[in-house]
């Protein structure tokens, strides 16, 4: 979004406070005519002074009908007048703040009776910051069934005006409101059971779409966080009398939809956000780090426990493409590409026909064609987007080649293809550096550069994992981003628990002392600042973070998993590896605090329920100990087979500073293996065969 508001020198008309922000979102704000703050002191002084209600303003630089709200309302002089006059304008980056964006979300949806999203609108009190009102896009013009954004300005401030008093008893209703979200935990007497899980396998056999795969229909997400459980699930049944073959075929049916879809790109590898359609052919075109990093596992996984190399193309591509596109020269990722492009969604990656035809060879196009719908009426506003339509060996049949032929011919197209459009106009990136995305990108390739003994990508995974402890941790707690050299805002639990567990990930591919240090660290800091020492669990938000109207404490998963399942996750399997009897206590108390929900919506809470399934059947607990060359070849043999609830670590024989339950699982003249089920450990195994027995033919 570029300003219009422009002196004669080219200089831009009007600049406000969002121009000195890490945030490119904030700062694609800051030459409107609107007078925005960013959340803080001062604009929250300036409200209560001025007792000017407050309009808050939320969303993401890869958003698109945020970009459309900007450009109709916040661009235009005559909306900017009315805010300016009548409210204290603020506006938030909900990647950097989901604290705020999370509490305000609710509110919205308590308010309107209808659900949230982006952009969200929401009018608060000054003195308080107590929402009284609230939606998300407002048109400029009345369309949609809204009304226009101006009008509906004037009324709010019209109302909050007149109605002073009893906005405040709507208030004290909606902060009880906010006080009885969560219920009380399962008491110590109770036994936890594994009837979530068996729940949630039968909804989700009841919403899957057996067709394009997926669950319900359009829109649709990716849900990574379900398909892993899918997996998971298939896995622990393998050695029943009859295996949960049907979940393994939910799980590899929707990737390969998924991947054959245009909700992936065919050309530079990634996903976009969401498909607009039950078929997974036209996506929301952003392209969020997050999405990618949770897809990379997930795939990587489904390699490993299929053997089918489609899924490892999809790795190797997606990989390839966080590296390439999103991997700033100092290690860190970037956070997101826009859907639009040269003020269109979607322009940058989609073709015409003729355009295509004349950039391949005939016998290119023969193959690409087809293979992609060219063949087919335009599917996207009269233009093509990719998706694959045929087989390579169907149109090697049908062309009278044979396979390799095809897939060279096609694989020429594409890289044909991805040249000319890496001279379009690129969609706008987001460059800032976010903590907990990282974390899930680091997690991703952790367990890519395993599943595939792809050590480049733990290399990757390392420098983003340097570069957080480098330049988020500071003074022994995490920051929450970093952009140009500047970081800053108290992190929050997604982003300590997530860094933990990519680092035990990151482990399995090669063990540093220092990184597992550094990872208890963040959960020590978890265990400080961020517990609910009275019903378990744990708060989103520190307990010296800035004081807003709630403390959430997140249980279900949203785009990413929820804090509390990874968090009590990780305290399990670190409880287990180091002998921390608090660790596990604390996860025991996570999940307790989760209980009355794992009951009521096991589906909404899959980060829960892989912390419930260790906390009933405690992670197997491989340490190799031994010369390195030798034991990370055992390693490598072991990390060829799936077994999600297996914790494998290769620890050379001369590594210092191992913590004192490492460090008993000593060293010989010859490799040998620790074999760890919860707090049992089996006598040293000294060979491989031994160890393979020990685990159970053919893990």
């Amino acid at each position: 979004m570029q300003t219009s508001h422009l002196n004669a020198d080219g200089t831009p008309q009007y600049t406000n406070r969002l121009a000195t922000e890490t945030s490119p979102y904030l700062r694609q704000h800051a030459h409107n005519p609107v007078d925005w703050y960013p959340w803080g002191a001062e604009a929250l002084e300036r409200a209560r002074t001025q007792n000017k209600p407050i309009h808050l303003s939320v969303g993401y630089r890869a958003c698109h009908w945020c970009h459309v709200l900007a450009d109709e309302s916040f661009e235009d002089a005559d909306t900017a007048q009315v805010l300016n006059d009548n409210f204290i304008n603020i506006k938030v980056d909900r990647e950097e703040r989901p604290d705020i964006d999370r509490i305000y979300q609710i509110a919205q949806q308590m308010l309107t009776q209808r659900s949230g999203g982006w952009p969200l609108t929401m009018f608060l009190t000054p003195d308080d910051q107590r929402p009284f009102f609230g939606g998300t896009y407002f048109p400029k013009q009345a369309r949609y069934g809204l009304p226009a954004f101006r009008e509906l300005l004037l009324r709010v401030a019209q109302y909050y005006r007149e109605h002073a008093t009893e906005l405040r008893a709507q208030n004290e209703a909606l902060m009880t409101a906010f006080a009885e979200l969560q219920p009380p935990p399962a008491g110590a007497d109770s036994e936890l059971t594994a009837a979530p899980l068996e729940a949630c396998r039968a909804q989700l056999a009841r919403s899957f779409d057996a067709q394009n795969g997926g669950f319900g229909g359009a829109p649709k997400f990716p849900h990574p966080q379900t398909i892993e459980w899918l997996l998971r699930h298939w896995r622990s049944s393998a050695g029943d009398p009859e295996p949960d073959l049907q979940a393994l075929y939910m799980a590899t049916l929707t990737l390969r939809r998924m991947a054959d879809g245009g909700i992936y790109d065919q050309l530079g590898g990634g996903f976009c956000r969401y498909s607009v359609d039950a078929h997974w052919m036209i996506p929301h075109f952003e392209k969020m780090l997050y999405d990618n990093a949770a897809l990379l596992g997930t795939y990587a996984d489904a390699a490993l426990a299929s053997g089918d190399d489609f899924y490892r193309r999809v790795v190797r591509e997606t990989a390839a493409w966080a590296q390439r596109e999103m991997q700033s020269p100092q290690g860190g990722f970037y956070s997101s590409l826009d859907a639009d492009s040269e003020g269109h969604e979607g322009r940058f990656y989609v073709w015409d026909r003729e355009q295509v035809r004349s950039l391949l060879s005939a016998d290119e196009y023969a193959v690409f064609a087809p293979r992609y719908g060219l063949d087919q009426p335009a599917n996207f506003e009269g233009h093509w987007h990719l998706r694959v339509l045929a087989s390579l060996e169907d149109i090697a049949t049908r062309l009278g080649i044979n396979v390799m032929q095809a897939t060279a011919l096609n694989d020429g197209a594409r890289a044909k293809l991805l040249a000319v459009r890496a001279q379009r106009v690129w969609p706008a990136r987001d460059d800032k550096v976010l903590t907990s995305w990282n974390a899930l990108m680091i997690r991703g390739l952790a367990v890519a550069a395993r599943a595939l003994a792809e050590d480049e990508f733990a290399v990757a995974a390392t420098r983003a994992l340097d570069f957080i402890r480098g330049q988020l941790w500071r003074d022994g707690r995490l920051l929450v981003t970093s952009m140009e050299g500047r970081a800053h805002l108290n992190a929050y639990l997604d982003d300590y628990v997530y860094l933990a567990d990519a680092i035990l990930e990151l482990q399995q591919v090669r063990f540093r002392p220092g990184e597992l240090q550094f990872a208890q660290a963040l959960m020590e800091v978890v265990l400080q600042h961020f517990a609910d020492a009275s019903a378990g669990g744990f708060f989103f938000t520190s307990d010296d973070h800035e004081t807003l109207i709630h403390r959430s404490k997140v249980l279900s998963d949203d785009a990413t998993p929820a804090g509390n399942g990874i968090g009590a996750r990780v305290l399990l399997r670190l409880g287990y590896l180091l002998g921390e009897p608090r660790y596990l206590a604390a996860a025991e108390g996570t999940v307790r605090a989760a209980w009355p929900a794992l009951q009521k919506w096991p589906q909404a809470h899959m980060s829960l329920l892989g912390a419930l399934e260790e906390l009933l059947t405690p992670p197997e607990i491989v340490i190799l100990r031994g010369e390195a060359r030798t034991i990370d070849g055992w390693r490598r043999e072991l990390a060829q087979v799936y077994a999600p609830h297996r914790l494998l670590l290769a620890i050379p024989a001369d590594t210092p500073d191992l913590p004192a339950a490492l460090a008993d699982k000593t060293a010989r003249a010859a490799p040998v293996a620790y074999l760890c089920r919860g707090s049992s450990c089996s006598a040293p195994l000294d060979s491989l065969a031994a160890l393979r027995e020990a685990l159970g033919s053919p893990d």
